[in-house]
C-alpha cells in the first residue's frame, strides 16, 4: 500500500496551489493552501501555537491559512495520522474536514474548535500542557482527557462518555447533554499530601 506523505514547506507551496477562501465568521478572505492529497484522517496530533478547526466532511481536506506558516510549521499526513506543528508567535490556523476522525491529541498552546457540530461514532480527545478545546459534539462514545492546565468547553450531546481530568485543568460541561457520563478527577499529589498532613 502506497503511503501518502504531504509535508508543507515554503518551497512546496506552489505544488498545492494558493487559493482565496473565507473561513467562519472570524475569518475574512485570506490566503490559504489547500491539501488535496489527504484521505482517511483518523487521528490529528497538534504541537505548538496552532488553532485547529475541525468539521464533518464527506471527503477529507486540509486548509492551512496565513502565509507566514511556511517558515517553521509542519503539516504532515502519514498512514491516517495528520501531524501539525508550529512555533511562531502568531497562531498557525488550520481547518480540517474529516469523515472518519476518531482521535485528537493537542500539546503546548494548541487549540481545537469545532466548526459547526462535529459528529462521530467514537471520539477520543487528549489535551496536554495548556492546550484547549471548544467542541460542539454529536458523538455516541467520547473519551476526554485533560492533563496539566488544559481547558475544555464541551457542548452538544454524548450518549456514552468518559472524562478524566487533572485538578489543575478547567472543564465546562454546562451545555453538554449526556446519556451516561463517568468523570474522574486526578488530584495533584503535592496538594493531596499537604492536605492529609494538615489533618494529622
Amino acid at each position: 500500500m502506497k503511503t501518502s506523505i504531504v509535508t508543507i514547506a515554503i518551497a512546496l507551496s506552489t505544488v498545492f496551489g494558493i487559493s482565496k477562501s473565507g473561513f467562519a465568521a472570524t475569518r475574512t478572505t485570506e490566503e490559504a493552501t489547500t491539501l488535496t492529497e489527504v484521505s482517511r484522517i483518523s487521528k490529528i496530533e497538534v504541537h505548538g501555537n496552532v488553532e485547529l478547526f475541525v468539521s464533518d466532511g464527506t471527503t477529507d481536506e486540509v486548509k492551512v491559512y496565513n502565509h507566514y506558516y511556511a517558515e517553521s510549521a509542519l503539516v504532515q499526513n502519514e498512514n491516517g495520522v495528520l501531524r501539525i506543528s508550529s512555533y511562531t508567535d502568531q497562531k498557525l490556523v488550520v481547518w480540517v474536514k474529516a469523515s472518519t476522525l476518531r482521535e485528537m491529541s493537542l500539546y503546548d498552546n494548541a487549540e481545537v474548535k469545532s466548526f459547526g457540530s462535529f459528529s462521530a461514532i467514537e471520539l477520543d480527545v487528549k489535551l496536554h500542557n495548556n492546550a484547549s478545546a471548544q467542541l460542539k459534539m454529536d458523538a455516541y462514545t467520547a473519551n476526554i482527557t485533560l492533563n496539566d492546565h488544559a481547558k475544555a468547553d464541551l457542548t452538544g450531546s454524548i450518549t456514552e462518555g468518559t472524562i478524566n481530568y487533572d485538578q489543575s485543568s478547567y472543564l465546562n460541561l454546562t451545555n453538554l447533554e449526556t446519556g451516561h457520563l463517568t468523570k474522574t478527577v486526578n488530584f495533584d499529589t503535592k496538594i493531596k499530601c499537604a492536605a492529609e498532613y494538615a489533618t494529622l
